[in-house]
């Protein structure tokens, strides 16, 4: 496809791939600019040495909007046809477990400010670089995100960031927020903050009135997940590693806030509470597949399968699953029969059309 970005979102609207959106289209009227400074040749590296750029580029793009509205999906628009190589797309908690990566590194060599080096080694490789989920609740990301960005910008990076929550609403009650708030007017300085408005969740849409919970979990209820996973995301996924006080957690297939992962991957590995939220502030929606029946057997993964649907259950995350029996037969025999029972009431719950958006509003 050519033309504006403009053009493009209305040629895939008018084949059926998305439904068309005024509010979409006004934010894709946002990345005009944007696109037209990397079509137009005017981004890229100078022939100087170092990592100067032909011009200093517009301002970058905060998106924010509720859960399900296209944000992901519209950043993914952009990203495909822009014209520049060096770019990067990553989701935000990612991008800044790379970051305290690189600066557990860079302070071996006892440098005294290793923010700029961090910023720098990531400046030297994108010119573009894309943020999905940006979210921060963890005091370590906090006090560095400001110093960060700022190097970002100045070295002429140009950043398209999104976001369920507006800038002033980050890290809301965070502790030393006060360190915080220059990170907030930084992106009202350099960025352009648009709304995606509207209140349609397109997600819970398209599960509305749809069959969540498949039993058996066999190579037909795979199937039906894999229909449920292309209708969704319609992209291939991705493995997403999230580093938790230097574990990982690894789902295996991550696209556009969409996680698909088997129960071992889940509960068969020693996670615990810390995990779980983890997972549940990184993903909107989570398909878990091939739950077996649960007792004395396979205790321990039974305790963590409860843990994290009390983590989804919390965050309002909808679940799409694969198991080998409804919920009130899953668990049964054990010490654990009767707390499960909560856990089956719950994954009930979850289940029913909209319930993610109810809570989430909650």
């Amino acid at each position: 496809m050519s033309g504006t970005l403009t053009d493009i979102y209305r040629q895939i609207a008018s084949s059926g791939a998305v439904r068309p959106d005024p509010d979409q289209l006004a934010a894709v009227a946002v990345m005009e600019e944007l696109h037209g400074y990397f079509r137009h040749g005017r981004g890229g590296r100078s022939r100087i040495a170092g990592i100067m750029r032909k011009r200093r580029p517009p301002p970058g793009i905060y998106l924010w909007g509720q859960v399900g509205r296209g944000k992901s999906m519209l950043m993914d628009l952009f990203l495909d046809h822009v014209a520049t190589r060096a770019r990067r797309r990553v989701h935000f908690l990612e991008f800044m477990q790379t970051i305290h990566s690189s600066l557990h590194e860079i302070r071996k060599s006892e440098v005294s400010d290793a923010v700029i080096p961090a910023a720098d080694q990531v400046a030297e490789e994108v010119e573009l670089l894309c943020l999905d989920e940006m979210q921060i609740d963890d005091i370590a990301d906090a006090m560095i995100v400001g110093r960060l960005f700022e190097r970002l910008f100045s070295q002429g990076v140009v950043v398209v960031t999104t976001s369920n929550r507006p800038p002033e609403e980050l890290y809301k009650f965070g502790l030393n927020r006060h360190l915080f708030v220059p990170f907030v007017e930084l992106i009202g300085r350099r960025m352009h903050v648009h709304e995606l408005a509207g209140g349609e969740d397109y997600r819970q849409g398209k599960l509305s009135g749809q069959q969540v919970w498949f039993t058996p979990g066999d190579g037909r209820s795979a199937r039906q997940i894999d229909r449920i996973w292309d209708d969704l995301v319609g992209v291939a996924g991705r493995e997403l590693t999230l580093t938790i006080k230097r574990r990982q957690i690894a789902l295996p297939c991550y696209a556009n806030g969409v996680a698909r992962a088997d129960f071992a991957d889940l509960c068969a590995r020693p996670y615990g509470p810390a995990d779980f939220l983890a997972i549940s502030g990184a993903v909107r929606l989570l398909m878990i597949e091939n739950i077996p029946l649960m007792g004395r057997a396979n205790h321990n993964e039974a305790k963590r399968f409860v843990m994290l649907i009390d983590a989804l259950y919390e965050s309002g995350t909808r679940v799409v699953v694969s198991a080998a029996a409804r919920p009130h037969q899953l668990y049964v025999e054990g010490s654990g029969a009767f707390e499960f029972e909560r856990t089956s009431s719950r994954l009930v719950e979850m289940e029913s059309a909209g319930w993610g958006r109810k809570v989430a509003a909650g």
